[in-house]
């Protein structure tokens, strides 16, 4: 994954909690950033936007922390890439 991606979904994740920037590492989880699953689908919605993907409800479910998120974009892009 690149530094680029990942500042790029941090940055999302900071926007859209209104959290500074710096508090979002990609080793964090929801839990410690206090996010909720009803935070957890605006960022989802802001991501989407920021990447021009759809990110299936399944794939949505099963992500706990930055880096699950930061991993799930960059399969989509690359799985939008190849089609």
């Amino acid at each position: 994954m690149s530094d680029e991606l990942i500042s790029r979904v941090t940055g999302v994740i900071a926007k859209t909690q209104k959290i500074p920037p710096e508090t979002v590492t990609i080793d964090k989880t929801f839990e410690e950033l206090k996010i909720d699953s009803l935070d957890g689908i605006n960022i989802l919605f802001a991501l989407e936007g920021e990447f021009d993907l759809d990110i299936p409800d399944d794939a949505a479910r099963g992500i706990r922390t930055v880096r699950d998120m930061v991993e799930g974009i960059e399969k989509l892009i690359i799985a939008k890439s190849q089609k």
